[in-house]
């Protein structure tokens, strides 16, 4: 009786529809999913598809060794594809680190497993692409792996919690909306604010376009980053000296957080001792002449090396004077640099803001760009979708990221903030770490290895 029951039609029918309500409709909050228990009812019960077309397929399968064959090579590929695309957009993704913004709490070469679900998988602004790569197709670097055809609006689906002060993230990068494709390794931005500064406004950016192939990115195909949340919606931040302030509180010391020193020694630092101190070969900084290294250094780093003997002074590397690459790039109104920045407040959705003269740097990007708004200044008066205001409402919230290698990442003191609808999840473990500085199977870390990410 248990075995008729479980084997019923109806009830498989009943099980599998709640599964799916639970898990595309409510999850998701798409009613327009409802329609796919058609195709479920059809499936279970009146199984017309079958009829007309898996029956055939399976008749021609058992006639047609060949056709057998292929078609069961198809069909791995496609459930391979289908299974791994669901999980890559609603599950976690896979990311490497390739900079060391963020040592010692990420070195280059560790690879991570990133949860979507911990702050909920956003929907995919581009459902029409290449499966299971990023913004290119394979073997390009230009040609784009996606159409615009379908665009879907950011909607973040539920997840267990929300971005919280400390958490490393993984985020689309928000200056990544533009990219020059001959320079890479710099923002659109801060290449266009080079031209234009020598060749003025207009005639810099069309100089800009003639030099470089710039393609633009919507917000899920834009390069992905891994920064550690300084800053909340509704947060104020403020850095001094290099001491990190939020809500005029001490932002808690991280464990390996490193800071570049200026280290003198009588005579080079053997290389076996940077090794020890784990400072990576990109990172080791020396001038001949006057014998000084510029080292990334962690506080236990930092005692270690007073205490070598060929080392005749050490000293803390801080910017003083203000400087016009750090974000807003307005250093009349905003005179900040990496290391003495702020005071800066974090917008929050709902939250109003009074717009001045003096302060629409901060919010320009996000009003026109983050948030699609046509915005315009005329003589000192602000307009948004041809109507004159003096004030904004943010529709979205906000994050302020930084990386642990305080001196060597470019981070939202750089670029700015961080809107909820480019985050992509939280790093969780480190499934593999590999030394780049090493050859195999000595480049393995082998006790970073399943590590959780802190």
């Amino acid at each position: 009786m248990n075995v008729k029951f479980w084997k019923n039609k109806w009830f498989k029918l009943a099980l599998v529809s709640i599964l799916y309500i639970l898990l595309f409709v409510v999850w998701t909050g798409n009613p327009w999913l409802l329609l796919g228990l058609a195709v479920i009812y059809d499936i279970y019960i009146s199984k017309y598809m079958y009829r007309f077309f898996w029956a055939k397929h399976k008749a021609v399968k058992q006639r047609s060794r060949r056709y057998r064959k292929t078609m069961e090579w198809v069909e791995a590929i496609v459930f391979a594809v289908v299974v791994t695309t669901f999980i890559r957009y609603f599950l976690f993704a896979l990311y490497v680190i390739p900079t060391p913004s963020m040592e010692k709490t990420l070195l280059v070469g560790d690879y991570l497993w990133v949860s979507k679900v911990t702050y909920g998988p956003s929907v995919p602004n581009t459902p029409v692409s290449f499966p299971m790569v990023h913004n290119t197709m394979p073997f390009s670097s230009t040609k784009k792996s996606y159409k615009e055809w379908i665009k879907w609006k950011y909607h973040r689906l539920r997840g267990f919690g929300n971005v919280e002060r400390g958490d490393v993230v993984v985020f689309n990068f928000p200056a990544g909306d533009t990219v020059a494709l001959e320079r890479m390794n710099e923002t659109y931005y801060d290449i266009l604010r080079g031209y234009q500064a020598r060749y003025g406004q207009t005639a810099g950016r069309e100089k800009l376009f003639s030099d470089y192939t710039i393609v633009t990115h919507p917000v899920d195909k834009r390069e992905n980053y891994v920064k550690r949340c300084v800053g909340i919606p509704g947060d104020t931040l403020h850095m001094v000296d290099t001491e990190l302030l939020v809500n005029g509180m001490k932002f808690p010391q991280i464990a390996g957080q490193q800071q570049d020193y200026l280290v003198r020694t009588d005579s080079p630092l053997n290389a076996a001792v940077l090794d020890k101190l784990e400072v990576s070969v990109r990172d080791r900084h020396y001038d001949s002449e006057s014998g000084a290294y510029l080292l990334p250094l962690t506080e236990s780093n930092l005692d270690e090396v007073k205490s070598l003997r060929n080392v005749t002074d050490i000293r803390p590397l801080v910017e003083t004077v203000p400087h016009g690459s750090v974000f807003p790039h307005d250093p009349a109104h905003f005179a900040w640099n990496r290391d003495n920045y702020g005071p800066i407040w974090i917008p929050k959705k709902g939250a109003t803001v009074r717009l001045t003269p003096e302060n629409i740097a901060l919010y320009e990007r996000i009003i026109d760009l983050y948030e699609d708004n046509e915005l315009e200044t005329r003589d000192g008066r602000f307009f948004i979708n041809g109507i004159e205001t003096e004030s904004y409402t943010f529709k979205m919230d906000y994050f302020f990221m930084m990386g642990d290698n305080r001196h060597n990442s470019a981070d939202s003191r750089y670029w700015g903030f961080v809107p909820e609808d480019h985050i992509v999840g939280k790093a969780s473990i480190i499934w593999l770490s590999m030394d780049e500085d090493k050859k195999f199977p000595g480049n393995i870390r082998w006790s970073r290895i399943f590590r959780k990410v802190r």
